[in-house]
């Protein structure tokens, strides 16, 4: 019996249980995979420490905290320094980033990127996938998040022209995430156009407030759902590396 599953806090809204539980049961293979509630960094570093997993998943909050506490990462997950797959081969831990492979996919299946302009919402670690996937085609984006920095503009600054230039939205931040599905980012909605496409990873809801605020001003709309099934079917094939324990 082979044991895998996912750390993050809160899981609440997880279908990674149900979805690799029912592929191994159609591949027939001997396995498990449980969710792992992690709400501090002591907990975190416990976990590295002493699991006996094969390997696990990574989710909110902890995604850049595992990639800086692994010593052997892949290339993406070295160059973006956020990781959601972790296996163990040979007694060490080593990270991936399949969030890329996901939302590349996902993206180029929604738009057509040719002369796109993005506002990537968030600073964390899906943020960072977004941001590699938009440098890898050329797409120029400008980061919005709470915190201003050199590459970060604040939500206030955002003006009708910036919307309208920048007019491929990306969501990575979890607001508007079940149960909080009320809330939404304080976005000028108003210069929101039907040449507008809005894009958040979120998926719990099936349409957020975000999503739904966008639509009605005539946006192109997009889930996270596409992006979660294709990292979870990449992150797949990564578990299939992992050594026994």
């Amino acid at each position: 019996m082979k044991h895998y599953g996912l750390i993050g806090y809160p899981l609440g809204h997880s279908f990674s249980k149900a979805y690799f539980t029912t592929k191994f049961q159609l591949e027939q293979i001997e396995a498990d995979y449980e969710l792992f509630s992690i709400a501090t960094k002591r907990e975190l570093e416990n976990f590295l420490n002493h699991s006996k997993l094969h390997a696990f998943n990574v989710t909110l909050p902890w995604k850049e905290e595992v990639a800086a506490a692994l010593k052997e990462l892949d290339s993406v997950a070295a160059s973006i320094q956020a990781v959601n797959c972790v296996i163990k081969r040979n007694q060490k831990w080593y990270g991936y980033n399949t969030d890329v492979i996901g939302f590349e996919a996902s993206l180029l299946q929604f738009t057509d990127l040719h002369r796109k302009k993005a506002l990537v919402f968030g600073q964390g670690g899906s943020s960072k996938a977004v941001q590699f996937v938009l440098n890898k085609h050329q797409v120029p984006f400008l980061v919005i998040g709470r915190t201003s920095s050199l590459n970060t503009l604040l939500y206030q600054d955002l003006t009708k022209d910036i919307v309208q230039e920048y007019a491929l939205w990306i969501n990575t931040t979890p607001v508007g995430m079940f149960p909080l599905v009320e809330d939404c980012l304080p976005l000028p909605f108003e210069y929101v156009t039907h040449k507008t496409e809005v894009v958040d990873l979120i998926y719990n809801p099936e349409k957020t407030r975000l999503l739904t605020l966008a639509e009605r001003q005539g946006a192109r709309i997009c889930n996270g759902y596409a992006m979660l099934v294709k990292q979870a079917e990449a992150s797949y094939e990564k578990f299939c590396l992992a050594d026994e324990v």
